[in-house]
């Protein structure tokens, strides 16, 4: 069968009538974007990106220089296009109006441009997350409030992992679909399409140092998951972590498996550990196009009102019938307690 690249892709659903022009173009100048950061990273040491960049991001955590980079390249990128309104980044305060002397589009963009950075300087899979809105009719110059939308009203979403292969993983609502990138011709093509996660898995994903900080249901849920075969589920589990997002998502995607970040003491505060508006709503409607399921424990993602740009909230993603028990014991304990 003959290759399909991204372009000829994107081309096929315009004319299927799921996608228009601006947003296929819009998720073309993405793409050719993620390709200079994959060039980067895949430089290492060679091209002096490695290491702290001196500075904080909005939420006070130490930037690597690969951070600042791929932020930058995604946002030159995006300025001059005419398929954007304003973009958002996990790295900036406050969205990034597109220069008046450019056209101006009717979509929101929002990323992360450098999933797992923690993981750069030792050579694991990092990663870049998007998500793309339409812009409220009648914004002229949008501001943080317009990109307020519940994860349901997402246009497309996708990541890109930097691992071995350069992958990119993309739904528009109509399937999740993944992309492989032909170094030697230099375009992503078509490696499998309407991806589908198994409902059932015995694999889960959790940073396990965290466990003494986590709500009574979690740690019930864990506890009969480290039991194995002697336990209640009767049936032995095996634990992955990369510590990178991106990584630990796209394992789920080929071979089902589940992700927990859940609600600890220690984040509290702060209402989770992962964003809402950059990390967990795009992966949410990944995971959910796949067959998956993606809730914060007690509520789905996807249906949830963000109230901020960098919202945190607990995250729960990946295998439906695993996700459905997990979900279950928070319910159930809330239950409890009122």
């Amino acid at each position: 069968m003959k290759p399909v690249s991204l372009i000829q892709f994107l081309i096929e659903e315009r004319r299927a009538g799921r996608i228009n022009a601006e947003l296929s173009l819009l998720i073309e100048v993405v793409a050719r974007a993620c390709k200079r950061i994959a060039v980067a990273t895949n430089k290492g040491a060679l091209g002096g990106v490695l290491g702290e960049a001196g500075t904080g991001n909005i939420q006070g955590e130490a930037q690597k220089k690969l951070d600042v980079i791929s932020n930058e390249i995604l946002l030159e990128a995006n300025a001059w296009g005419g398929h954007l309104a304003a973009c958002a980044s996990e790295e900036m305060e406050d969205p990034q109006p597109i220069p008046d002397m450019y056209p101006k589009g009717n979509h929101l963009l929002m990323f992360d441009p450098l999933d797992g950075s923690s993981n750069i300087d030792v050579n694991i899979s990092v990663g870049t997350i998007f998500s793309v809105l339409r812009c409220p009719d009648g914004v002229v110059e949008p501001k943080a409030e317009h990109f307020l939308q519940p994860g349901t009203t997402q246009l497309a979403a996708g990541y890109v992992v930097y691992g071995p292969a350069t992958v990119l993983v993309l739904t528009f609502g109509h399937g999740t679909h993944e992309f492989t990138l032909d170094r030697e011709v230099g375009s992503f093509i078509l490696s499998r399409r309407d991806i589908r996660i198994p409902e059932e898995t015995g694999e889960f994903a959790i940073n396990m140092s965290n466990q003494r900080h986590w709500e009574a249901p979690m740690q019930r849920y864990i506890g009969e998951l480290l039991a194995g075969k002697e336990g209640p589920r009767g049936k032995d589990f095996n634990m992955r972590w990369v510590a990178s997002m991106v990584a630990d998502v796209h394992r789920i995607v080929t071979r089902g498996g589940v992700f927990y970040y859940p609600l600890d003491a220690k984040i509290k505060d702060k209402g989770g550990k992962l964003r809402i508006m950059y990390e967990a709503n795009p992966m949410a409607f990944i995971i959910e196009q796949a067959g998956g399921a993606a809730t914060t424990g007690r509520e789905r993602i996807l249906e949830l009102q963000p109230t901020g740009l960098h919202q945190r909230v607990p995250v729960f993603l990946g295998s439906k019938k695993e996700i459905e028990v997990a979900t279950h014991y928070h319910l159930e304990a809330d239950g409890a307690q009122g």
